[in-house]
Order: C-alpha cells, then sequence, then structure tokens
C-alpha cells in the first residue's frame, strides 16, 4: 500500500466518525458543553472540519470552501470569516450555534469530499512538496495532511465523548 493509500483510506474514515457523534441529537444537544466548559460538539465538528478546509486549501492553492461555497455567510457566526477555532475562549466556542446535525454535515461534507479527491489525485513525490516554511524544519504536504488528519480524528473523538456525556445525562 502506498502512501497516497494510506491517507485515502484514513482520511476516508472520518465521515462515519463524525456521522457517528451527531446522529439523532438536536440543535440544544449539539450546543451543549459537558461539564459548563468543555467545547461542544457543534464546536468541536465545526472546527475540525475548518482546519480540514483552511489547511488544505494553503497546501494546494485553492479557495476555502467555507468561503467560496457561502458557509461562512449561511452561518453567519460572531466571529472573524478567516476563524478556524485555534485557541477560542469559552464565549468564541459559545458563538459557534448550529441549527441542526445537518447543517454541521453539509460543510463537513463539502470540505470533505474536495479533500479526499485532492488527496486521491496526489503522487508519492507529491508528498515531498514544501507547504510551509514557516518552520523548521519546512512542513511538507505529507506532514500537513497528517497533521489534519491527527486533529480531525482527536476532535472526532472528543465529539464522540461529548455525545456520550450528553445522552447519559438524558437517562432516567
Amino acid at each position: 500500500m502506498t502512501s497516497v493509500e494510506v491517507l485515502t483510506e484514513a482520511f476516508g474514515r472520518l465521515p462515519d466518525l463524525v456521522r457517528g457523534a451527531v446522529r439523532g441529537l438536536d440543535a440544544g444537544q449539539l450546543g451543549l458543553r459537558p461539564g459548563g466548559s468543555a467545547n461542544s460538539i457543534a464546536w468541536l465538528v465545526w472546527h475540525l472540519t475548518r482546519v480540514e478546509d483552511s489547511h488544505f486549501a494553503e497546501a494546494f492553492g485553492h479557495d476555502q470552501v467555507w468561503l467560496a461555497d457561502g458557509f461562512a455567510d449561511r452561518w453567519d457566526l460572531a466571529l472573524d470569516r478567516g476563524d478556524t477555532g485555534y485557541g477560542h475562549s469559552g464565549e468564541q466556542v459559545d458563538a459557534v450555534r448550529v441549527a441542526s446535525a445537518q447543517h454541521l454535515l453539509d460543510y463537513f461534507d463539502a470540505v470533505h469530499q474536495l479533500s479526499r479527491s485532492l488527496v486521491a489525485d496526489l503522487a508519492e513525490e507529491d508528498l515531498h512538496r514544501v507547504v510551509d516554511e514557516r518552520w523548521d524544519p519546512p512542513v511538507t504536504l505529507l506532514v500537513r495532511l497528517v497533521s489534519v488528519l491527527d486533529d480531525a480524528v482527536q476532535h472526532a473523538g472528543q465529539a464522540a465523548y461529548a455525545r456520550g456525556m450528553i445522552l447519559a445525562d438524558r437517562r432516567p
């Protein structure tokens, strides 16, 4: 199996993780912050999608889906339009509200569909291209893709854990 095939397989697992975390939850549940201060499921899924969207746009030289496809306008969050959620305060986490799980999934699906096609079209030699020289050593495309995947899986897992906490709180 090539590196590109491994990445394609790994990114292909994200939709099930994200869908499993939001399935059957209403807007109120998606916005709950377990323990009163943890990140909400809405914020976690929005953030993991924003990171994937912004990092892929920069690495592959295309516009962010969030901006180009009008999601920023439709969501109308009380945040900067380019915000990805990095370093958010509790107030900023609370600003990420959604009307439904489908609201989250529409944006996730649009970003993820583009990301998977970009990864699947890569050649092995593409993975060595430097995409960020602000670091020492400079970041290659492979390192950036692994970083995005790692972030997405962690946040999807956090969303699944938060889901379990939220659903446990409503049991008799």
